[in-house]
C-alpha cells in the first residue's frame, strides 16, 4: 500500500517529468520513481554485500565509528535505537577509506561502486529536472556533498508495534531510499491531518523524499548539499 495520492513518477517520462517532481515535492514532500537507472540486479546485489558487512564481527565494524561525530561510520545498536544498526559513507566520492577499514573485497567494492555511480546519476537528474521545473538552469547538485547510509533493523517478535528508528525528519536536501521489499513500517506525516499514514515499499521503486534544507529553502536552492541514501536490509 502507498500513502494515498502519493505519486509514482517515471524517471524516463517524456513530457512533464520536471513538473511532476515539483508538484510531488510541493503537495506530498515524497515520491516514489520508476525507470530510475539503477538495475533490479544491482539493487538486489547490493543488499547481499550489505547484509555481509553487517555479518562481520563487531570489532571489525567499529572500525568505521568516527568517536568525535555521532551518525558517521560504524553505529551499533544501542539503548536508544536497540533494533538499529548502521554503516555511512561519509562522501561518496572517497569511499576507500571505508572499504579499507572492513577489509572488503574487490567484489564488493565494485558492487558498492557501481550503486554509487547509479544513484549519483539518478540524483543528478532529480536535481537537473528541479531546476528545470523552477525556470532554472544547471547541475542543482553538482559537486555537493553526498553521503550513503546503510540500515539494519533486527527484527523479531519482541520488536513487533515498537519503534525502530526514532521519529524524525531528515537534515538533508533530498533522501533517495532503496528500501527493504519484505518489509514494511516506514510512515510519513500526513501534512493535512497531521496523522503518521503508511509508506510501504513498491517492488522496483525507489522513494525519494524532501529534507530539512529542502524544505527551507524550496524558493531558493542553496549552494551546499547532504543527499543521504538509505538502504535497509
Amino acid at each position: 500500500m502507498v500513502m494515498s495520492g502519493t505519486p509514482v513518477i517515471d524517471m524516463q517520462m517524456v513530457d512533464g517529468l520536471a513538473e511532476e517532481i515539483v508538484k510531488a515535492c510541493v503537495e506530498f514532500g515524497c515520491f516514489r520513481v520508476v525507470n530510475h537507472g539503477v538495475s533490479a540486479e544491482l539493487m538486489a546485489e547490493m543488499k547481499v554485500v550489505v547484509s555481509s558487512l553487517f555479518d562481520l564481527p563487531e570489532e571489525i565494524k567499529r572500525r568505521t565509528a568516527n568517536p568525535n561525530e555521532h551518525g558517521k561510520g560504524y553505529i551499533g545498536r544501542n539503548r536508544s535505537t536497540p533494533f538499529l544498526e548502521g554503516f555511512s559513507i561519509d562522501e561518496i566520492s572517497y569511499p576507500n577509506d571505508f572499504f579499507n577499514r572492513l577489509g572488503v573485497s574487490t567484489h564488493q567494492r565494485d558492487i558498492i561502486n557501481r550503486y554509487i555511480k547509479a544513484i549519483r546519476d539518478l540524483n543528478g537528474l532529480l536535481g537537473r529536472k528541479l531546476m528545470e521545473g523552477n525556470g532554472l538552469n544547471g547541475d542543482l547538485f553538482d559537486g555537493w556533498c553526498c553521503q550513503l547510509r546503510m540500515n539494519k533493523y533486527h527484527f523479531s517478535a519482541e520488536s513487533i508495534g515498537l519503534t525502530c528508528a526514532p521519529i524524525h525528519s531528515d537534515p538533508t536536501f533530498l533522501t533517495i531510499l532503496q528500501d527493504d521489499e519484505g518489509v514494511n513500517g516506514l510512515q510519513v506525516v500526513d501534512k493535512i491531518t497531521g496523522e503518521f499514514v503508511p509508506f510501504d515499499p513498491v517492488p522496483g521503486t525507489l522513494a525519494v523524499n524532501i529534507g530539512d534544507i529542502g524544505k527551507v529553502t524550496s524558493q531558493n536552492f542553496p549552494f551546499i548539499l547532504i543527499v543521504m541514501l538509505y538502504f535497509t536490509t
